[in-house]
């Protein structure tokens, strides 16, 4: 099987994403605390990864889910053309406030595991007739 080759990144956006790893706020960290090492039912989540020229605060590449904290530094009109381009790119978008993950964290977290339920992917059935119990036939 061939292995997949991912172009490299941008300097710009790889050094972004360090960067935002080494301050993150304090909603970041309360939330990257349920998130990391798959603690939230075995969902795996990266933080600051970079999707050129983005950089998403919390990825789970298996749900194609990104998860943005908003503070008060951010626009609308900017989040808006983010999260369209984000989606073109098959990456569904959750947003919270800092608030909301600070005062209101279960609520959040019962919020992102819907949402990686629903993007799991499951296999497709194979079609009747066909499958290992019918090799020998």
């Amino acid at each position: 099987m061939a292995s997949r080759v991912n172009p490299p990144l941008p300097t710009s956006t790889k050094t972004r994403a360090r960067a935002l790893r080494r301050e993150e706020t304090d909603a970041e960290a309360r939330l990257w605390f349920h998130l990391r090492a798959a603690r939230l039912n075995g969902a795996k989540f990266r933080r600051q990864h970079p999707v050129p020229p983005y950089v998403i605060d919390f990825y789970c590449a298996a749900a194609r889910l990104g998860i943005e904290l908003d503070g008060s530094q951010h626009s609308e009109v900017k989040d808006e053309a983010r999260t369209r381009a984000l989606q073109r790119q098959g990456i569904e978008l959750l947003r919270f406030w800092d608030d909301d993950v600070l005062q209101r964290t279960t609520s959040v977290l019962e919020a992102i595991l819907v949402a990686v339920k629903r993007r799991t992917l499951t296999p497709t059935p194979l079609p009747t007739g066909e499958g290992p119990e019918h090799e020998s036939q």
